[in-house]
């Protein structure tokens, strides 16, 4: 098992100048660490990588492994909707030393589901290092369908996959039908302590950027048999994970961190600031948790 809880999906900290911030990207990494995350995921949704050129993803992965220094796994968003293109990437980031890629469905293209199958498989044939498939219909406009991701589990470096369709039913199919070793792990923060109860080994998590120890908390009290107190801070902090998602990712996540002080700067357009009204909600929520 790559790790078991939580993953932290980092965001890409900006200068004033909208170039990347390493001084505030160790910072964040060094809290993460402080507050026992079990891993940490670059350049995913959360991290922007869609509007990140590949010199500054390469430097990226190479500032991020350097600071992690093999304290835990570093985990690296390597999809795209070209599979050359993500062959090209999954290769790039195993040379600098990733630990496992976090590859997406393609988007756009709205594949069948033999032709998602095709694209992981090639992938997969081109690298080592493991890789955990992340399906997220929302964003990319395409399900992968619980039988391709147990046909896709059985190919030896596909060891788990991020589900952030928001269905239980699709999360306990896998769980049923795939290898025993094949983790599956929420990709919404307001169903990991649902997901968990269905044998989901973990969250890669959005909010934990703001409350790393509540959410790895989550997680360990869940496999301790402290449901009780997993279900606490699960209720404590469900106005914070809807409010993170009431504008697109990782437009409230990077804006909850600037109102906390971490200083991460703006946003790369086509993603704007938030609007006044979710703001107001935004900061309401955070106080509620009593982080203030």
């Amino acid at each position: 098992m790559l790790f078991k809880g939580n993953c932290t999906a980092l965001v890409t900290p900006f200068t004033k100048n909208n170039k990347i911030n390493f001084k505030v990207l160790k910072n964040l990494i060094e809290k993460q660490i402080e507050a026992k995350t079990s891993a940490i995921l670059i350049l995913g949704t959360t991290g922007e990588s869609s509007t990140l050129s590949m010199e500054e993803k390469t430097e990226l992965v190479k500032q991020a492994k350097s600071i992690i220094n093999k304290r835990v796994p570093l985990i690296v968003g390597a999809g795209s909707n070209n599979t050359q293109e993500a062959i090209k990437l999954s290769k790039t980031f195993q040379s600098l030393g990733a630990d496992a890629l976090l590859v997406i469905t393609p988007y756009y293209n709205k594949a069948t589901q033999k032709g998602l199958f095709l694209h992981f498989k090639k992938i997969a044939s081109s690298v080592d290092i493991p890789i955990i498939l992340y399906n997220v219909p929302s964003r990319t406009g395409v399900n992968m369908e619980p039988k391709t991701v147990v046909k896709l589990a059985k190919i030896f470096n596909i060891v788990g996959i991020k589900e952030a369709s928001g269905n239980l039913v699709q999360i306990s199919k896998i769980i049923k039908d795939a290898p025993y070793d094949f983790c599956v792990y929420s990709g919404d923060d307001s169903l990991t302590l649902p997901s968990l109860s269905v044998g989901c080994c973990g969250v890669f998590s959005v909010a934990a950027n703001i409350f790393p120890t509540e959410i790895n908390k989550i997680c360990e009290n869940f496999f301790k048999g402290k449901i009780q107190e997993a279900q606490n801070l699960h209720n404590k902090l469900l106005g914070v994970f809807e409010t993170l998602f009431c504008e697109v990712n990782p437009i409230p996540i990077k804006t909850a961190l600037n109102i906390l002080g971490e200083n991460v700067g703006g946003l790369r357009l086509p993603l704007c600031h938030m609007s006044a009204k979710n703001l107001h909600i935004l900061k309401k929520e955070i106080k509620k948790v009593d982080y203030f």
